[in-house]
């Protein structure tokens, strides 16, 4: 071995050499950095006819991603998770899809019946259940990995089964909801999710919707079969639930139903509940004291939404078809209906930031979501979206009944 051959480097040259490799070695194993962000100005829009969904972000008024993969959307709706991280997606084939917002992906998926129409979570985030058409009943799963952990079936005790509507979440592990075949509303309480427990009372003739109002005092089921509907006190269910506005349309001629009026966007503001009447042009405005109607107001055509907006002074109604290009704005203070807007072609939802300034609406036939500023009535913003139906934002991850 000769001197030349075993001589190193300079003590000098090593020391510019080694923080140069070093860094090299850095660069080509970091991966891009991922920019931070919050989740409370996010959201889905169901594109339904594609089986996917838009991940936006109401700051910038834009989209942020596309996920696709969710199966069949149609009236398909969202919950959220309690950090609003991740969406719930119910899909009418029974899929229940977990969709985290922030990475833009599926995260889990099961198919767990043959038509489902919805959903609801726990007031802990721990829980998530559906509610089935086909086979009827309600399936409770683990929040975190999708593990079912109980099938509840709707039956009677003679085998009829039924099609559960109208769940909402209450206190604690329990969830209510309607029976349309039998005709009754169940409370189940899965504070030992193994071992679920079920009170039943009678409800009425087809419950096809329900909402828990706001402040999670009162269960309302509207009812198909019969002139009125259910309520259910929350802070007394022992009593068991009572008929209100039986009647409503009693003397009258019934118009024909287009669409029926879902209840979950129902509006209560300034102590009054503002509720679509079924195959009416009229919404029906009811004191939440004494839950009779105090009056009707004529609107453009059968109601399927009348939402307020978040501070209460206004309801934005949309309709069925053949005049699902309209929206009209009631004003709560004066009862009158202050605007009449036809901003797009079928417009199928309405969803307002959590202040109110806008609401967002799916223009189905336009293959286009719409941005209305709610002070002047006119368009802030929009975007393509194929076939949009339902707006969901993650602010309603803090809400009861949603």
């Amino acid at each position: 071995m000769t001197a030349r051959s075993t001589r190193l480097a300079p003590p000098l040259l090593w020391s510019i050499l080694l923080p140069a490799i070093v860094l090299l070695l850095s660069a080509c194993s970091a991966t891009a950095p991922v920019a931070l962000r919050g989740s409370g100005d996010l959201g889905v829009v169901i594109e339904r006819a594609d089986g996917r969904v838009k991940i936006i972000e109401t700051t910038a008024r834009s989209v942020l991603a596309t996920v696709d993969g969710l199966g069949d959307l149609s009236h398909a709706s969202v919950v959220f998770s309690r950090d609003a991280r991740h969406a719930f997606v119910f899909g009418r084939d029974g899929g229940l899809t977990k969709v985290d917002l922030l990475e833009a992906k599926i995260v889990g998926r099961v198919v767990q019946a043959g038509n489902a129409i919805g959903g609801s979570i726990s007031h802990d985030g721990r829980l998530v259940v559906v509610q089935n058409y086909e086979p009827g009943g309600i399936k409770a799963f683990d929040a975190n990995t999708l593990e079912l952990l109980a099938d509840v079936p709707a039956a009677s005790e003679d085998g009829r089964r039924s099609k559960v509507v109208g769940l909402a979440d209450l206190s604690g592990q329990r969830f209510i909801y309607s029976l349309f075949e039998l005709g009754e509303i169940r409370i189940t309480d899965f504070s030992d999710p193994r071992k679920p427990l079920t009170q039943r009372f009678a409800g009425g003739k087809q419950p096809y919707d329900a909402l828990v109002t706001p402040d999670g005092r009162h269960y309302i089921a509207g009812l198909f079969g019969e002139d009125g509907l259910a309520l259910v006190d929350l802070w007394q269910p022992e009593l068991g639930s009572r008929k209100i506005l039986a009647g409503y349309g009693r003397g009258e001629q019934p118009l024909p139903v287009y669409k029926m009026p879902h209840l979950r966007g129902w509006s209560v503001a300034g102590g009054r509940a503002y509720l679509p009447a079924i195959g009416r042009h009229e919404v029906l405005v009811v004191d939440t004291g004494s839950w009779q109607e105090v009056g009707r107001i004529a609107v453009k055509s059968q109601p399927v939404f009348a939402m307020a907006r978040p501070d209460g002074r206004e309801i934005w109604v949309n309709f069925a078809f053949p005049d699902n290009g309209w929206v009209q704005v009631i004003d709560t203070l004066t009862g009158q209906i202050t605007h009449t807007l036809q901003p797009g072609r079928g417009i199928l939802h309405m969803e307002f930031l959590s202040k109110g300034n806008e609401v967002w609406m799916s223009a189905r036939d336009d293959n286009r979501v719409l941005i209305y500023d709610t002070a002047t009535k006119k368009p802030v913003g929009g975007f393509d979206a194929s076939s949009p139906s339902g707006i969901f934002f993650t602010t309603r991850a803090a809400r009861t009944g949603f």
